[in-house]
């Protein structure tokens, strides 16, 4: 019996189990983690990881920090502390997906078919392309192992560094080459840093972030071109770079399965249902390439986040151990997490949980201009979403009110000096 799997007599799965394969689609951390789920939780049949890049599986955080930091060569590669072998997990790396059959139950590879009883699609994200950019000498995107790798010699130049997009890899990259001693301009098409994530009136105090840090931040900056040597600007402005960063945000990695059968959504993300299932039969979705529907906020999520990554997981191996459950209707479990992330920029500690809408009330915790504050959004009296400015505490008691659907005092939840649980009616 495979490792884990005396979790579970053997009256828990049917005996067809023990000869289905179960194929897992990336090597990233929801690959990896489903897989490592699938075992801890019983599976008793095959399970086989591929992934495309040739590098054992790592974790992707450190890359925009300390990875890019460190002056050793391997030392500070952040791989997975996992054993594959002694889980009974087949890992196969350097091997890209390029097509499937759910028809035949056929995944298609640059390396030969593969054949599956279940398939779980974890390829993640890959980053957006500034038009023109390709092949450009100098530019670069930050997403994977190699792309680090890449980027340390440049950091090391102590160069002119432009940096596209105001994001969170934008601002994290920002940190880091100011750490090094380059010079730092950062661009941003909107009025305020993170647009997208946090509306204007949050992120705008952040602009001082940059110039504290030394580092340029110009909003309202629209790139025309990138050339050898520079950033041209859509106001005529050219600015000379050394090597240009691109981080203008990531799409699902799901190009591969055009004509497959699998729905996509405009944001080309698998459309999964409330338990992660695709919508081609036998075939899950998890992590950065799919959205899900969420009970919790009344919308579909498509999450680009570690922890993500991390709980989704629990729920596909779940999932697909009810379904081989020999008696009654399996017991599946629906997935609606309260989404969590956090971001080292500019000597701060941000972290962010829930999810906000426009329409949400704004409450704040402490001003902007101190070094540690918070701000609330509150949606029918109860917190949907918190960031938190070097308040750990802040995090982790909006989180239980988030999670709990607690309904707050306004008066309590806008006082920085009471803690936040305190508001809880």
């Amino acid at each position: 019996m495979a490792p884990g799997a005396d979790r579970h007599t053997v009256n828990d799965v049917s005996d067809s189990q023990n000869q289905q394969r179960v194929v897992i689609v990336g090597t990233g951390m929801a690959g990896v983690q489903t897989a490592v789920q699938l075992r801890e939780q019983g599976w008793p049949g095959s399970v086989r990881l591929l992934g495309a890049e040739p590098h054992p599986p790592y974790d992707r955080p450190p890359l925009s920090k300390a990875v890019l930091l460190g002056r050793g060569e391997e030392a500070e590669v952040p791989l997975f502390d996992i054993d594959f072998a002694a889980l009974g997990i087949e890992l196969e790396l350097g091997r890209t997906a390029t097509g499937l059959r759910p028809g035949e139950r056929l995944l298609v590879t640059d390396a030969g078919p593969v054949h599956y009883d279940r398939l779980v699609l974890a390829t993640g994200a890959e980053p957006r392309v500034l038009p023109g950019s390709a092949g450009v000498p100098g530019v670069h995107v930050l997403r994977t192992l190699d792309d680090a790798r890449r980027l340390r010699p440049v950091l090391a130049s102590r160069g002119r560094v432009v940096v596209v997009g105001a994001g969170w890899i934008g601002a994290e990259f920002a940190t880091v080459a100011r750490e090094w001693g380059c010079e730092v301009t950062v661009l941003e098409t909107a009025a305020a840093p993170l647009p997208g994530a946090l509306p204007a009136e949050v992120s705008a105090p952040m602009r001082a972030w940059y110039a504290e840090a030394g580092a340029t931040l110009r909003t309202g900056a629209a790139v025309a071109a990138v050339e050898r040597g520079a950033v041209l600007l859509a106001d005529g402005t050219r600015l000379p770079a050394d090597a240009v960063l691109v981080g203008i945000g990531a799409l699902p990695a799901t190009g591969w399965l055009a004509g497959s059968g699998v729905a996509l959504g405009p944001d080309g993300s698998v459309l999964a249902d409330a338990r992660l299932r695709s919508s081609v039969p036998d075939c899950y979705a998890v992590g950065d390439c799919a959205s899900f529907p969420s009970a919790r906020y009344g919308e579909r999520l498509l999450i680009h986040h570690w922890d993500n990554a991390l709980q989704g997981p629990r729920t596909v191996a779940a999932n697909l151990l009810a379904e081989g459950h020999a008696d009654g209707e399996p017991e599946t479990v629906a997935y609606d997490p309260v989404p969590y992330f956090w971001s080292e920029q500019f000597g701060r500690f941000v972290q962010y949980v829930g999810h906000h809408a426009p329409g949400d009330e704004l409450v704040w915790r402490g001003s902007p201009l101190d070094p540690a504050w918070s701000v609330c959004w509150l949606r029918d009296e109860r917190p949907t979403a918190l960031l938190a400015v070097g308040r750990p505490r802040d995090l982790a008691q909006g989180r239980k009110l988030i999670q709990q659907g607690t309904a707050v005092d306004r008066a309590v939840l806008g006082d920085a000096a009471v803690a936040l649980k305190k508001a809880a009616r």
